[in-house]
C-alpha cells in the first residue's frame, strides 16, 4: 500500500500545506514524519486486520466486514 493513500486529500490542513504539489517529490521518510505530525492528514477510519488494511469508508468493503 503506498503512503500517500493513507493521507486524506480533501482536509484543510492538506490544502493549507499545498500537499498536491509537494507530495510527488517527497520521500518515504519525510511523508512518514508529516503523517506522523498531525492525525488530521491521516484519511480515517482505518483498520488493520491480520489479513488487510482498510483506509477510508468504502461502502462495500465494510459492508462485507461487518456480515
Amino acid at each position: 500500500m503506498r503512503l500517500r493513500s493513507f493521507l486524506t486529500q480533501v482536509g484543510l490542513k492538506y490544502k493549507e500545506l499545498n500537499l498536491k504539489e509537494k507530495l510527488p517529490t517527497m520521500s518515504d521518510k519525510e511523508k512518514i514524519t508529516l503523517l506522523a505530525s498531525d492525525g488530521m492528514l491521516i484519511k480515517r477510519p482505518l483498520l488493520i486486520t491480520q489479513e488487510k488494511i482498510y483506509v477510508g469508508f468504502k461502502e462495500k468493503e465494510w459492508e462485507e466486514l461487518t456480515k
